[in-house]
């Protein structure tokens, strides 16, 4: 592979004009095909299976006038202080206002609040149900305003109004000020690391070429793959994270192999033979990782993986194309300043002053080989305390309790907890289905409500609503407690059980559904998901690294150091969010279960992300030890010509994802807050301790393989050994080279 990609990256470095309009063509074509792809629609989260997916697929079938997920409003009302809202004057007041809203454009329903008994026992808080014949991202402009117009009217009258419900929420879309933060500080450490202005130019250049491609092409396949806004969220996250790092990995390497003296595309031949080898096979963890999310079986987590894979396949291609055809233009350009001035005629070459003086990482290297024993036990220690809170790990999908309570919908969720209990905000639906039954049906749903009002833990259940066939029925049971509790969670266990025995003996369908019920079947379906998808990711990827390093144990050392730093992320998940540990820093206002989706997210991108450090560190070291260095220089000169360049690509990845943690949405803020901890974990403890730790305690046998697995794994020759047999050697002095044609010229 090492000597079909140094042919790739001369080919590109000497066609560069040609590398460069492919890409720009490309570039444009994909933009073009976004601004003329319609506009797609955002879709439920729904998990094709479980019961509450078949609840809401039956009601859709049986009741077609309905439409049993779409969009819905509350308008709470709430008398001034001292007074009722079923006066006289407040009483007509809530009358106009629904009134004005019910036939309105988009309008299936609005109850009336005195004639449905939705008004507390106290009588100071009352509320209407507005329901829509459109789903929450199809309403338009006009209908949202004339719902908000109608609230700020109820206010003049003196009423406290506020709106719950779904019809106005709305997607958070990229591209904010915290994004850009987290680009200005990628910038700021490409800067830093690489010592050129132009260099680290190079880098964001390239990574935002494949991220706007990987965003024209997601938006042009919006309509015809269901894509969502989501999918465009993470696609540019790990596309500007991936292919920043990736181009500065290739870079450094091109800037090594010009300091020692090759000619400009023998430099760009082998950066892209050795460098671009690593990133290959790093580049393919992560889309294993990410395509692998498929296993899970819910089709947003399926496209968000497809979509986030795309991207970093894109970001390897242009690493592998345009950054060399790149390097032809800049020129010496590329080199730091301190390069460029000994490469002038007369200049002093700055080799013997950085002999002198080890670098961070050389030092911290032979910092790990003095004391391999105390550093392997304080890290894992460490990680492993941070990881404790853990243990207390709970799932859920986050509802207006959890947005901040300068938002109306927070409002009007804790005024309906007020006035008529914690679980009035997350009702669950029992859906009884008698078609196929030959008995009674009405006796059949009268014998289903008898059973759930018994059920300890329900408040209240309604009169049951049959369809126009009279075979479908469904119900309305309130919980006493909220929405994301543990007391909820078995409540819709224990009903499920209590209405078990009424199937058997009526032959009756008989489903629980409801926003509550599917947010906890797909939390535990997760949970159950989360083993296998482990099973199958790691094992591929362990595969994959055997290849890559043909080693069984560092493998083995890289999906243990995974698991760790996993484990830690977790628990700075479980610390801030459902413990509230420095939660008033990043805005978080109400404490609860982490994200139901997040353990996947975070161990699929995590996984691959984390062995792009593994691959970039041990690569290096591997090549070294290849050509006869001894375990302990292996390891001291992986740190010395990669440590900086690993460091500075961790940094950059964590202020990426660390810009999203300053979003509103709570969803994003936890995807931030854990990609960003995992990451600083397993670069910094994992890889740049608990690694080189175990190198050194384990010596030769780290690169230890079985004599038939050497036979039968394939030669990827990631080190790059071939090239020394197939290419020149480098010139005697970077100055010669320095004196050839400018390379920025074709």
């Amino acid at each position: 592979m090492a000597t079909i990609l140094y042919r790739i990256g001369r080919w590109a470095f000497r066609r560069r004009r040609l590398v460069g309009g492919l890409w720009l063509g490309a570039l444009l074509l994909a933009v073009v095909a976004a601004a003329v792809a319609p506009a797609g629609e955002e879709e439920d989260l729904s998990m094709p299976g479980t019961e509450s997916q078949k609840a809401f697929d039956l009601l859709d079938e049986r009741f077609p006038q309905s439409n049993s997920q779409g969009a819905e409003a509350r308008l709470v009302f709430r008398a001034p202080d001292g007074q009722l809202v079923t006066a006289r004057e407040n009483r007509a007041a809530v009358d106009e206002t629904v009134g004005s809203l019910d036939g309105g454009d988009q309008v299936a329903s609005a109850t009336d609040p005195y004639e449905s008994g939705a008004v507390s026992k106290d009588g100071t808080i009352a509320y209407s149900t507005i329901t829509y014949s459109a789903d929450t991202v199809d309403l338009t402009g006009p209908t949202k305003s004339a719902l908000e117009d109608a609230a700020s009217r109820a206010r003049d009258a003196g009423l406290t109004v506020e709106i719950g419900g779904s019809a106005l929420e709305s997607e958070e879309a990229p591209g904010g000020t915290t994004e850009i933060v987290g680009v200005a500080v990628a910038a700021v450490v490409l800067i830093l690391a690489l010592g050129s202005l132009v260099a680290a130019g190079l880098s964001l250049l390239t990574a935002f070429v494949g991220v706007a491609i990987a965003f024209g092409l997601v938006s042009a396949l919006t309509v015809p793959l269901g894509l969502t806004s989501t999918v465009v969220i993470l696609a540019l996250m790990l596309g500007l994270a991936v292919g920043i790092d990736y181009a500065l990995f290739i870079t450094s390497r091109f800037r090594d192999e010009r300091a020692r003296g090759r000619a400009p595309e023998e430099a760009a031949g082998r950066a892209v033979g050795t460098a671009g080898s690593a990133v290959v096979f790093a580049g393919a963890t992560v889309f294993i990782a990410l395509v692998g999310l498929g296993v899970v079986g819910i089709p947003e987590l399926t496209r968000m993986g497809m979509g986030g894979a795309g991207a970093v396949a894109l970001a390897v291609l242009v690493a592998l194309t345009l950054v060399p055809a790149l390097f032809g233009f800049f020129g010496h350009r590329v080199l730091s300043r301190a390069v460029r001035k000994a490469a002038r005629p007369g200049g002093a070459r700055p080799a013997p002053t950085a002999a002198a003086r080890p670098g961070l990482g050389t030092r911290w290297a032979r910092f790990v080989l003095r004391r391999p024993v105390a550093v392997l036990v304080t890290a894992v220690v460490g990680l492993g305390a941070v990881a404790l809170p853990a243990l207390s790990l709970e799932l859920g999908l986050p509802g207006d309790e959890s947005k901040s309570v300068k938002t109306t919908e927070r409002r009007a969720y804790d005024l309906l907890s007020e006035g008529f209990g914690p679980g009035f905000n997350g009702p669950l639906t029992v859906v009884v289905d008698t078609s196929s039954q030959s008995g009674d049906a009405r006796a059949t749903t009268d014998r289903v409500v008898r059973t759930v009002r018994g059920v300890d833990g329900v408040a209240s259940v309604g009169d049951p609503v049959l369809s126009r066939a009279k075979d479908t029925a469904v119900l309305t049971a309130v919980p006493r407690t909220a929405p994301n509790s543990g007391e909820t969670k078995d409540l819709v266990h224990a009903i499920r059980g209590a209405v078990s025995g009424l199937e058997a003996e009526t032959g009756a369908g008989i489903l629980v559904t409801g926003t509550t019920a599917m947010n906890i079947d797909i939390s535990e379906a997760m949970s159950d998901a989360l083993l296998p998808y482990l099973t199958v990711v790691i094992g591929l990827a362990v595969l994959l690294l055997m290849v890559v390093f043909r080693s069984v144990l560092v493998p083995v050392k890289a999906a243990l150091g995974f698991l760790l730093s996993v484990g830690a992320a977790f628990g700075v998940l479980v610390a801030v969010f459902q413990w509230g540990w420095g939660a008033d820093l990043i805005g978080i206002e109400q404490t609860g279960p982490v994200m139901s989706l997040m353990p996947i997210l975070v161990v699929g991108i995590v996984f691959g992300l984390a062995m792009d450090y593994e691959v970039f560190l041990l690569s290096r070291m591997r090549e070294t030890y290849v050509h006869g260095a001894s375990p302990g220089e292996a390891i001291v000169a992986g740190f010395r010509h990669s440590g900086r360049v690993v460091a500075a690509a961790a940094v950059i990845m964590i202020s990426v994802f660390a810009g999203f943690i300053g979003m509103s949405n709570p969803t994003i803020q936890t995807m931030g807050v854990g990609l960003a901890a995992a990451v600083a974990f397993d670069a910094f403890v994992v890889r740049m301790a608990i690694a080189p730790a175990v190198l050194a305690l384990l010596g030769h046998r780290a690169w230890w393989l079985p004599r038939i697995l050497n036979r039968v794994l394939p030669n990827v020759d990631i080190e790059g050994e071939a090239l020394n047999r197939h290419t020149s050697a480098p010139a005697a002095e970077l100055g010669a080279a320095a004196s050839q044609r400018p390379v920025g010229r074709s």
